[in-house]
């Protein structure tokens, strides 16, 4: 009898797995909404606070006045309802509008207006209370609950100073159900270790036995966690540099409120704190900002120097970050960060993009190439997680992998299925420049082609030459019989704050920064051509440009495009 065949079997086992985890995320909210599970969560509350945990994240008194004034600005929305006004009884502008209002991550900028900030605040969390406080199925879910946990946490102290003593019991009352509902969710797995450094901090914020009951349920979970969810040259399991930062930040919160507390985490936390920032340093480039891979933006610099102020190592960052198969080339003027490493799999792969072989091309502090910089909190389309969505080559219009639709997405996220998983490069140094030679099977089961990219920075010249090239993945002679073509494109998509020129030839292209120093990118391309792209920062997005390059490969034998990017002089 023939063994089941792998692409038949693979699909009928991730729908298995989407019923299983739809059933599990149904069981769970049905039991979430029920009264029982709301009594067990008002068990022995705790009298009082504990440790005042400290977001290190960067606050803007700016925008406390403007909300003070009952201006939300929030994920890219407006919402003006004057100095007294409720933005949880108006409609919210959007969905991404509504997240970030019941996140409460304005409150550390409201905070920032003193007292009347204060108390501003404190009405704002009441009236969430008295609408919300009991469930709702939005404001209670995961992706919501983690962040106003973590929010209301690091704000209770300055919340309840201003309060009545009927207040400052809601305050605490509020915190510990909505900690104990944390620490209960099952589903979504990726978020599992952030879940429990959130739960952590909101035990160390809570006084007497019920902050410590939920200590001991985050540090159970960190122990396991830990060493799973960042790798030794400190990339995040989901390969997002922006996903790093971000644990990088709550973890430093979690370290020092257990230090008020009198207690230490586990050994591996402080590990993965310096391991986190060396990724941080590694990750940060030229313009003060993060590299935008995998799920990612390219986060601010206010943010990155804000992750890094515990941090006294200036030692200068790695070329490589081995674990997490991101490579460096820096030199002649130019900036050069390749994603060269399978993308995350299983529950880690929710976010992750079928890029592999990726660029971001910096010339000095100029950002010029980058890709549409999906995140999980863009307002955009999955479709910009697809292989066209990066500055690397895509074949006959398809995508070297896919997130996963529909119901089976709903029951187990939408993770990220038949993406590139052999992925092989190597770093050529010497002395007039270096060398990366990369190749990738994403485009092996479906055509038979293996993706190969060949990058040179010389230093003399002050230029960067890549090679884009498809081969047949099993060599020999070409086929008799009719030959088939395939088109594939080399895509450069251009950050917003960059521009692009075609040439009266229609080949080389001239890009310029903010600095207007020019650089030209020729090549030999059948077709070149200038087209509208799009760049995500703070989840909204900003109009934007690509370079397409267009050649032909022949399945049997292969095909290539040259390219090279050099100083415009003058």
């Amino acid at each position: 009898m023939k063994p089941p065949r792998r692409d038949i079997v693979g699909p009928a086992v991730t729908v298995l797995k989407g019923l299983a985890g739809g059933a599990r995320r149904l069981g769970e909210r049905e039991w979430f909404g029920n009264p029982l599970h709301r009594v067990m969560l008002a068990r022995s509350l705790p009298e009082g606070l504990a440790a005042n945990p400290r977001d290190r994240r960067p606050v803007s008194p700016a925008e406390g006045r403007r909300l003070l004034a009952g201006i939300f600005d929030l994920a890219g929305a407006r919402l003006s309802l004057g100095a007294s006004g409720d933005p949880l009884d108006q409609p919210s502008p959007d969905r991404a509008f509504a997240v970030a209002l019941h996140r409460m991550g304005w409150l550390h900028d409201l905070l920032t207006q003193d007292d009347a900030g204060a108390r501003a605040a404190l009405r704002l969390v009441l009236d969430w209370s008295r609408v919300f406080g009991r469930w709702n199925g939005f404001s209670w879910s995961p992706e919501v609950l983690e962040r106003r946990v973590f929010n209301l946490s690091c704000a209770a102290r300055r919340l309840t100073a201003v309060a009545s003593d009927a207040e400052r019991g809601q305050v605490v009352s509020d915190l510990t159900r909505q900690a104990r509902h944390l620490a209960d969710i099952a589903i979504e797995p990726e978020r599992a270790l952030q879940r429990a450094v959130v739960v952590g901090i909101a035990g160390c914020a809570l006084a007497g036995e019920p902050g410590e009951q939920l200590i001991d349920r985050a540090m159970a979970v960190l122990k396991v966690q830990l060493p799973v969810a960042v790798a030794a040259d400190g990339v995040h399991a989901s390969r997002s540099p922006e996903a790093g930062l971000e644990l990088l930040f709550d973890l430093l919160t979690l370290d020092e409120a257990l230090h008020q507390r009198g207690q230490a985490g586990p050994d591996e936390m402080s590990r993965t704190i310096d391991r986190l920032s060396a990724a941080t340093r590694f990750f940060a480039l030229p313009d003060g900002r993060l590299a935008s891979f995998q799920g990612g933006e390219a986060v601010g610099t206010e943010r990155i120097i804000a992750a890094l102020a515990h941090d006294d190592d200036a030692a200068v960052p790695p070329l490589k970050a081995p674990h997490g198969g991101y490579y460096r080339l820096d030199g002649a003027g130019l900036t050069v960060m390749l994603d060269g490493a399978a993308p995350a799999a299983g529950p880690w792969s929710a976010t992750a993009c079928a890029q592999t072989l990726a660029l971001e091309i910096l010339a000095g502090s100029d950002r010029l190439i980058t890709g549409c910089a999906w995140s999980p909190d863009a307002a955009a389309p999955q479709a910009l997680r697809l292989t066209d969505g990066a500055s690397t080559a895509s074949l006959a219009d398809a995508s070297a992998g896919e997130p996963l639709r529909g119901l089976t997405a709903w029951g187990i996220g939408p993770r990220l299925e038949g993406p590139a998983r052999k992925v092989e490069v190597r770093r050529h140094d010497a002395d007039a420049g270096v060398w990366l030679e990369c190749s990738h099977d994403g485009w092996a089961s479906r055509f038979g082609l293996i993706h190969d990219r060949r990058l040179y920075l010389d230093l003399a010249a002050g230029e960067l030459r890549g090679e884009d090239a498809f081969r047949p993945e099993v060599e020999g002679p070409p086929e008799d019989g009719p030959r088939r073509y395939l088109p594939f494109h080399v895509r450069f998509h251009l950050h917003p704050d960059a521009r692009a020129s075609l040439a009266r030839d229609g080949k080389s292209v001239l890009l310029k920064g903010p600095s207007d120093q020019g650089w030209w990118l020729r090549n030999d391309a059948l077709e070149v051509a200038v087209e509208p792209s799009a760049h995500f920062e703070h989840g909204r997005p900003r109009r934007s440009t690509q370079v397409v390059l267009t050649g032909q490969v022949r399945v049997d034998v292969g095909g290539r495009i040259r390219w090279k990017l050099s100083r415009a002089e003058g």
